[in-house]
């Protein structure tokens, strides 16, 4: 085993400070016999995602919503236990960009912008393209587009990878970020081939149809894409630049989704929902989307919950907190089990400084949804507010042994370790979070901070020196690429 990796192989350990990697973490992994495994293992490919992720988070793509990424995740693993390889590892992120695209990366992340979301006319739709994307990962696809690359280090692909990826969204910082992974004449090796989209339709459809979803959904999408492309002008969607679609293509997919049962899919009230929260995100002006709602829709902002969640959460975001807490009421009592409605109540609640009933409100919500970090974390946010903090900590170290990857998670936890006088806690927390967003030296400044905390046992001081002896390694390579 080289230092490089096993640098990276220390840093991705690290991650879980109380618990170790298991071996069968890996053994649930596809082990293919064909090229893609000669170069890029099922191990090296978990490494080089989990770099990929940190890159994408330094570059501050991804999108900071737990509600959101919950939805996707939830509904990404739906697809993945009805595809091919359903114990593989995948990690589904959005990222917050209001262009349509969607992209499988390195060792399963698979990530959405907000704009296919906000495109999409049913959740089928939605999962048609996560369905595709899943495809490419369990077909190895962007592992055999690296298999010409072999002479390249895992944080030399995770460069490039993540930079393409920025360069889809941002030509500049794209074009800077691939000079920083002195790689760009590489690009061409990691785009998807012809026939690997074909692949990825034809599984992808299966899986669609295997999870219950609508088997027309992929085909609907892209058609409607090309239908509309010309109404673009000079820069179509993304997505159809890195997933070339054309007549025959959309034929093909249509036939074979024909192939299936016709089944009728009910609209999914969590989807429209998450749709109009992310809405609501994208408005340059909310103050004046609010006043068109009022004056076409009336005060009462519309006839459907829909309607009516996206007017409480405009209300809330012009200051209107009274306004907003009485339409969300009304909804959360006709429907008092809607996590979405529990969690614009509560946050409103929060907002006004009611911070009692906000906290009941989460409280419940855990009993209903447990370890649901869509209402931990704003549920911590809340404990720390109302000078709770030791809740608030020991609700959050609880979630960092179920939820090791999430930033959020350890952002938080680093507060409450401050607010409650725990030294080396605050900074292990901290550290955390900087490793996870790609900032390795920070987080070995953090490291070394908790080191000389007084009161040490010789275990926490070797655990601490093992962490800062990976993470330096780590970042010597960084310096390298």
């Amino acid at each position: 085993m080289t230092a490089l990796f096993r640098g990276l192989l220390g840093s991705f350990l690290l991650l879980h400070m109380t618990t170790a990697l298991s071996e069968s973490d890996f053994d649930q992994l596809p082990n293919l016999g064909d090229a893609s495994g000669r170069i890029i293992s099922p191990l090296e490919d978990k490494l080089l995602g989990a770099a990929f992720m940190r890159q994408l988070r330094q570059s501050g793509m991804v999108l900071v919503d737990q509600e959101a990424t919950s939805y996707l995740e939830t509904l990404g693993h739906r697809l993945v236990a009805r595809s091919e390889t359903p114990g593989q590892d995948f990690t589904f992120f959005l990222v917050n960009d209001a262009s349509i695209n969607a992209f499988a990366g390195p060792g399963g992340y698979i990530g959405a912008n907000v704009g296919l979301l906000l495109a999409a006319e049913t959740e089928s739709e939605v999962a048609g393209v996560m369905a595709h994307e899943i495809a490419h990962v369990t077909q190895r696809h962007l592992a055999r587009a690296f298999d010409a690359a072999d002479k390249l280090s895992i944080p030399s692909m995770a460069a490039l990878a993540a930079a393409l990826l920025i360069g889809s969204q941002n030509g500049a910082a794209g074009a800077a970020a691939l000079t920083a992974a002195s790689a760009a004449s590489l690009q061409y090796q990691i785009n998807f081939t012809r026939a690997n989209e074909k692949e990825a339709d034809r599984i992808g459809i299966q899986t669609l149809a295997n999870a219950g979803f609508d088997p027309n959904g992929m085909a609907g999408f892209f058609g409607r894409l090309q239908k509309n492309s010309r109404l673009y002008g000079a820069r179509p969607p993304e997505f159809l630049s890195t997933h070339p679609v054309t007549s025959n293509r959309i034929s093909e997919a249509t036939s074979r989704a024909e192939s299936y049962p016709k089944v009728y899919i009910e609209p999914n009230l969590e989807f429209l929902l998450l749709q109009a929260k992310l809405r609501v995100g994208t408005y340059d002006n909310s103050n004046q989307v609010l006043a068109d709602v009022l004056r076409y829709k009336g005060e009462a902002g519309g006839d459907t919950p829909v309607e009516h969640y996206e007017f409480a959460l405009l209300l809330a975001d012009n200051n209107k907190l009274k306004e907003a807490r009485k339409v969300i009421e009304q909804l959360h009592e006709n429907d008092p089990d809607r996590i979405a409605y529990r969690l614009v109540l509560a946050n409103i609640l929060y907002l006004g400084k009611q911070y009692k009933r906000a906290l009941d409100i989460y409280a419940s919500s855990l009993e209903l949804y447990p370890d649901s970090l869509t209402v931990i974390l704003p549920y911590a946010t809340t404990l720390l507010s109302a000078g709770q903090a030791e809740s608030a900590y020991k609700l959050l170290a609880a979630s960092s042994d179920t939820h090791p990857f999430n930033p959020g998670v350890y952002k938080l936890l680093a507060q409450a370790a401050g607010a409650t006088n725990r030294g080396v806690q605050t900074h292990t927390a901290t550290s955390q979070y900087y490793l996870l967003n790609g900032y390795t030296n920070q987080a070995i400044e953090q490291l070394k901070l908790a080191e000389k905390q007084p009161g040490l046992s010789d275990y926490q001081t070797s655990r601490l020196q093992a962490g800062i002896k990976n993470l330096e390694a780590l970042l010597q390579t960084e310096k390298l690429e």
